[in-house]
């Protein structure tokens, strides 16, 4: 009796402390993923008759896009604002919207597992768009609020590639398409107050859009391709990035660091410290093979830029211009 009274009290006193210890370890993170906006040049000329301009519905799509999967919490999405800067800097065109190769490029400079790129290959009226590979038929100049027939039947069809940014391998593929039907209106209209665009773009969030026949077939479309995208992720492997610099300056408990954003570096990555003592030349060469070095300390990083950082000290002091600093951050 003693020893199952025993037993029972091991099993109440151990579980908790087994569960709490597995709640506390650390979860995998994120994997993070950067979307070039959408190749839309098969369906220029149709999203030009619906809007009755050029519109980037490329631009659109992907907004709305990268609402759903943030939404999911499946990916860690990079903000539009970082993207844009590096494209900015890269000279990256319009016409490399769909290019792995290049995407694979951007994706490295955003320190990112993967790049989703993709392209409209259906917009608008079904009928005069099942052949997307053509001139771009017209829609007669219908123009804004045209095709104003008593059927009208809207259809979106998209597709995606998730791309290795070491390789440029495509790692997985998704589609999705949407259809959306009404009669005696056309295919901007048929809901709600939408008022149309401005500034070269449409919202395809906004509710008023969405309620349009050509907006629910929009939502649609993204819904299918937000899902088949999720569907792809364990596909995705989170890339393990080292990170090496030097110490470039110490001022009071600041420690200045010459490498930043553009290496991997992230607020709050912990990053070793060590001086060298010796270098080990060949001495048929004397090339230096091998620096012996001594560890100083442990470091936090609290700002970065693209091309440096400030970091705190954890542990360790009398931190010194040219120490090494070495971090294996995800």
């Amino acid at each position: 009796m003693k020893r199952i009274l025993f037993a029972v009290l091991l099993l109440v006193t151990v579980c908790p402390l087994m569960a709490e210890a597995q709640s506390a370890a650390p979860q995998p993170r994120k994997k993070r993923v950067a979307i070039l906006d959408f190749d839309y040049a098969t369906v220029r000329t149709n999203s030009a008759a619906v809007f009755g301009t050029d519109i980037d519905v490329g631009k659109g799509i992907v907004d709305l896009l990268v609402k759903g999967l943030v939404t999911d919490g499946t990916y860690s999405v990079i903000e539009r604002a970082a993207l844009d800067k590096i494209l900015a800097e890269q000279n990256f065109s319009n016409s490399d919207r769909a290019n792995p190769a290049s995407a694979a490029k951007i994706g490295k400079l955003l320190g990112v597992d993967a790049i989703i790129v993709g392209g409209i290959t259906q917009f608008g009226n079904e009928t005069q768009n099942t052949n997307i590979g053509g001139a771009g038929g017209g829609f007669g100049g219908f123009g804004l609020g045209g095709f104003g027939r008593r059927n009208s039947k809207a259809i979106v069809t998209l597709d995606a590639r998730i791309v290795d940014i070491d390789t440029g391998e495509i790692l997985g593929v998704a589609d999705g398409k949407g259809e959306s039907k009404r009669e005696s209106t056309s295919l901007t209209g048929g809901g709600g107050s939408w008022r149309g665009f401005g500034a070269g773009g449409v919202n395809f969030g906004a509710s008023d859009f969405q309620q349009t026949i050509i907006g629910e077939a929009v939502k649609a479309a993204v819904d299918q391709l937000s899902t088949g995208l999720i569907a792809n992720a364990p596909k995705l492997q989170a890339r393990v990035i080292t990170v090496e610099g030097l110490v470039a300056a110490v001022a009071g408990d600041q420690i200045v660091l010459n490498v930043g954003a553009k290496t991997g570096l992230k607020l709050g990555n912990q990053m070793n410290v060590a001086r060298v003592t010796s270098e080990i030349k060949d001495p048929a060469t004397g090339q230096v093979i091998r620096r012996l070095t001594t560890p100083v300390g442990i470091i936090e990083i609290v700002d970065v830029d693209d091309i440096s950082a400030v970091a705190k000290a954890v542990s360790g002091t009398d931190f010194k211009v040219g120490d090494a600093v070495k971090t294996t951050t995800q």
